[in-house]
């Protein structure tokens, strides 16, 4: 285990038994393998909220913390070594391993777990899970604190600890923010690969392949499904069928980024297949590129999270009354919400461990100012359907979206995704150079 991550996991645990206080306890399921069909399974994935405490990549492992002012502890229940196992499916780290390689102050078998853990409740006023997100792990939770009630020993009170959890995971370290960094730079490196080779290429899967080429010599993995949509396909905002012809006439969208060291990046481009953009094309995209310099000017601490949306959803509303998509004035429009035909989606989310991460957007009811630490995306977009009659034929089938992602500092706008051209001739450039 990386020592840096020992000690992030160390200080995150720390964090969250400071918060939850002396009197309560904390269980943190990790995920299970899932079957894909018969026997096969998918790639495993480690629960987001449980490696941010562990660090642990394997499955079937529950972390229970137990706060107290003279020696608080980080209990891990974890599959014990087994040879004959670990011969198939490669190796575990058992619980010494769990002690000795990830930190944890000790560590138990799994298949132990309902003898054990009623014990180490006892006393504790308070359990803290994630309350609701898994159905049969609730009614675990809840038949070892009914032990401790049936023995006088309590606990009485058993409380969601995602608020907590997700609090804490908003704002990034900078070993986190490195991360971040390295998957931005990964990902952008495959963005510019796609670009050099659109022209050499007939198929959006061929396209694909060359992304997944960057992920993987990297040891890397998707943060998510890439969408791959060229032609009329760039205005379907979830494509991920990516099996259709190029059109050398027509637009690229590609939305994919890889995630490293667990961390996300999530990238947005939009290019002309064939090397330049239409002149209807053009009008566009430099509509969505001005959207996302106001947004990103918006990614600042002086400002909170709606006035990011609000900055890119200005220039669209004008951007689009200038080239005739819209009909009356900005006020009009606006109040009317009829932008949002072209326009359907907000201008980005929080990122990091999830691609869609984690964290309240709003506090209070009000709009979140934004801190160091943050990161999000920014992304707006326009997408015209190509079966839209109430427009000329010359605009349908246009789809433009540009993604960046944003650290928010205490200056300005650190974006990490920078390494791939927005401008229209650096991406004309880079299409015809080949």
């Amino acid at each position: 285990m990386d020592n840096r991550l020992h000690k992030e996991c160390r200080r995150r645990r720390a964090d969250l038994m400071g918060m939850i206080g002396n009197q309560a306890a904390a269980i943190i399921p990790g995920a299970s393998l899932k079957i894909r069909n018969n026997d096969v399974h998918y790639p495993f994935r480690q629960d987001s909220d449980f490696w941010y405490l562990t660090g642990f990549n394997e499955p079937d492992a529950i972390l229970v913390l137990l706060p107290d002012n003279a020696r608080s502890r980080g209990i891990l229940f974890c599959r014990e070594r087994n040879l004959e196992r670990e011969q198939w499916d490669g190796p575990r780290a058992g619980l010494e391993g769990a002690v000795e390689e990830y930190g944890l102050d000790d560590a138990f078998p799994v298949t132990d777990i309902d003898d054990i853990l009623p014990g180490l409740l006892e006393g504790r006023e308070q359990v803290h899970f994630p309350l609701g997100r898994d159905g049969e792990f609730d009614q675990r939770v809840i038949a070892w604190s009914r032990y401790q009630r049936k023995q006088h020993l309590m606990p009485e009170e058993l409380v969601s600890i995602t608020h907590l959890l997700h609090e804490l995971r908003l704002i990034k370290s900078n070993y986190e923010q490195q991360a971040m960094r390295r998957a931005g730079e990964i990902s952008a490196t495959a963005h510019v690969r796609a670009m050099r080779t659109v022209k050499q290429l007939g198929n959006e899967c061929e396209l694909m392949a060359e992304l997944l080429h960057e992920y993987t010599r990297a040891g890397c993995q998707t943060a998510y499904e890439p969408i791959v949509a060229a032609g009329a396909n760039t205005c379907v905002l979830h494509y991920i069928s990516n099996d259709q012809p190029l059109d050398q006439d027509g637009l690229v969208l590609i939305d994919s980024a890889c995630e490293y060291a667990n961390y996300a990046a999530d990238i947005t481009r939009t290019f002309p297949a064939g090397g330049r953009f239409s002149s209807e094309q053009k009008a566009v995209y430099e509509i969505v590129l001005e959207a996302q310099a106001a947004a990103i000017s918006k990614a600042t601490v002086k400002h909170n999270w709606d006035a990011v949306h609000a900055a890119a959803q200005a220039v669209i509303i004008d951007g689009l009354l200038e080239i005739g998509l819209l009909s009356g004035n900005h006020a009009e429009v606006l109040a009317s919400g009829s932008y949002q035909r072209f326009f359907m989606h907000k201008t980005g989310h929080w990122l990091g461990l999830d691609v869609h991460d984690v964290g309240d957007y709003r506090v209070d009811r009000l709009s979140r100012q934004l801190e160091p630490g943050m990161v999000m995306t920014v992304e707006p977009g326009i997408y015209i359907a190509a079966d839209d009659q109430t427009v000329e034929q010359r605009w349908r089938g246009i789809g433009v979206r540009i993604e960046d992602d944003i650290l928010v500092t205490k200056n300005e706008p650190d974006i990490l995704t920078d390494l791939v051209p927005r401008q229209i001739d650096e991406i004309e450039a880079l299409v015809q150079g080949g």
